[in-house]
């Protein structure tokens, strides 16, 4: 003790929570154990899922979710916040456990504005999906589980990413995650346009997620619609997801039979059957003159 006071040692507080995350193998396990088989054969399985999405289109990026986190048939709660700005032009889609989601983005936020302070700009999108993918795939194989969506607008325009928590980094227009992302891609694969009008795209993704949170029994409450800008993004709206059902199924169904006609071409009757004769019993020569394919077509 009289060593310690003189050279003013304390100890380390290790009940405390700390502003650092672990080493990638420094998880506190029995000895002689395997941090990653431990993890996977004593770690807690609870079921857990929701409805992400966000696309891209000319006026910008729009992202959605609902607002229910469950732990396995529990609802922990029923409007929790599952898209998350990072910065003025960039926001981010969480799925997965929402403790991970929460953490990992408190990270991106700190390591973005260290960036930006040292390079007095901030990165693109492009490369804040790199560091996150970067960042979390050290920590591959310990359950860690984040699966998210950047949705930005940088000096190239829109942009859209997914990163998971094993490394994996994507680009694309379209990304929904979540276990109820089949019925959300259901609606989005129809309804999609890239040159659609805001309040479509609007419609089109309340649409999606209101019919997942209907199908999918780990997705419901209400439906948080963003809208990423040239000038930032925007907090567009929260509706109930089973108003929002009701109100959609009330909509007019549209006439499938005008589409299925206009749809399905005319038959073509050969030369000569509609005068009573006989199908040609072997291919003949088509004069010129009797072709109705453009030559353009004919040299194809």
């Amino acid at each position: 003790m009289a060593l310690q006071d003189v050279c003013k040692w304390q100890a380390l507080d290790i009940e405390r929570p700390s502003p650092h995350l672990p080493q990638g193998g420094g998880w506190a396990v029995p000895r002689g154990c395997d941090p990653q088989s431990f993890l996977w054969i004593h770690g807690p399985r609870l079921a857990h899922g929701t409805t992400t999405l966000a696309f891209r289109f000319r006026h910008g990026v729009i992202a959605a979710a609902d607002t229910r986190s469950s732990c396995d048939s529990y609802v922990a709660c029923p409007a929790s916040l599952k898209v998350i700005p990072v910065h003025q032009h960039l926001l981010g889609t969480t799925s997965g456990t929402s403790a991970d989601c929460a953490t990992w983005y408190r990270v991106l936020q700190r390591e973005l504005r260290l960036r930006a302070l040292r390079e007095g700009r901030l990165p693109s999108v492009a490369s804040t999906a790199k560091l996150l993918s970067a960042m979390m795939s050290r920590y591959r194989g310990l359950d860690l589980c984040v699966a998210t969506a950047l949705c930005g607008w940088d000096h190239s325009g829109p942009a859209l990413f997914y990163v998971y928590s094993d490394g994996t980094r994507l680009q694309g227009d379209i990304f929904s995650v979540g276990s109820g992302s089949p019925y959300a891609y259901g609606v989005l694969d129809r309804g999609y346009r890239y040159d659609m009008t805001t309040q479509e795209a609007y419609t089109l993704a309340r649409c999606a997620v209101a019919h997942a949170t209907h199908r999918d029994a780990y997705s419901g409450g209400s439906v948080d619609l963003f809208h990423v800008r040239e000038s930032g993004w925007e907090y567009v709206s929260r509706s109930d997801a089973c108003v929002l059902y009701t109100e959609l199924r009330m909509l007019p169904e549209p006439e499938l039979e005008s589409e299925a006609s206009q749809a399905q071409p005319e038959p073509v009757i050969p030369h000569g059957a509609e005068e009573g004769g006989e199908f040609p019993a072997g291919p003949r020569e088509v004069a010129p003159e009797d072709s109705k394919m453009p030559a353009e077509t004919e040299r194809l």
